[in-house]
């Protein structure tokens, strides 16, 4: 019986950091997190005549690790799908009070909405889903909380910038990243 005890403990143990790891992935950062990331003076200025083109903004990983931007690793997609259920609306909710009292602050705000995911899966099938759920995102953010269309850019990047690298399945490679980019494009 002893046994039995110390193996359940034993696995309580090794069990316990992998569920607050899940947890932590089901919390959405409140809306004051979120405004206050977004809201960060970029870590490199641009001048007006080295402004670039959204296109462009895309694909130049220097100028997009210098715009502010945060990490969304709690909006849960079924398997394969880029459908948001209306269960996960509440989360979506505090992106876009954000974004509201954002735009509220800098009328010409433009947001970057990156999908991500892990390396299971072609890298194709991969790249088409993180289009599609940044997409996703951004219509729900404009059709359900009303935010205006032209302050929203999409990008898919599939399992191109992994957080951690690995080639199994991994919770922290499925999100979705939110950049302001207004300072950097024209």
């Amino acid at each position: 019986m002893q046994r039995r005890a110390f193996l359940t403990a034993l696995s309580a143990a090794f069990a316990a950091p992998l569920f607050s790891n899940a947890a932590l992935a089901q919390e959405t950062p409140s809306a004051e997190i979120i405004l206050r990331r977004l809201d960060a003076a970029p870590s490199r200025r641009l001048r007006n005549e080295e402004r670039v083109t959204v296109r462009e903004f895309k694909r130049r990983p220097d100028l997009r690790s210098a715009a502010p931007s945060i990490n969304i690793q709690s909006i849960n997609f079924a398997f394969g799908s880029a459908e948001i259920p209306h269960s996960e609306y509440r989360k979506v909710r505090q992106i876009a009070r954000a974004m509201e009292q954002l735009l509220r602050r800098r009328r010409h705000a433009v947001f970057l909405i990156e999908g991500h995911t892990d390396a299971v899966g072609s890298f194709e099938s991969n790249q088409i889903l993180s289009e599609r759920r940044a997409e996703s995102l951004k219509r729900v953010l404009v059709q359900e909380f009303l935010l205006p269309a032209r302050a929203l850019e999409t990008v898919g990047y599939g399992e191109e910038y992994l957080l951690v690298q690995t080639q199994y399945e991994e919770w922290r490679n499925r999100r979705v990243t939110l950049r302001r980019i207004d300072e950097f494009v024209h």
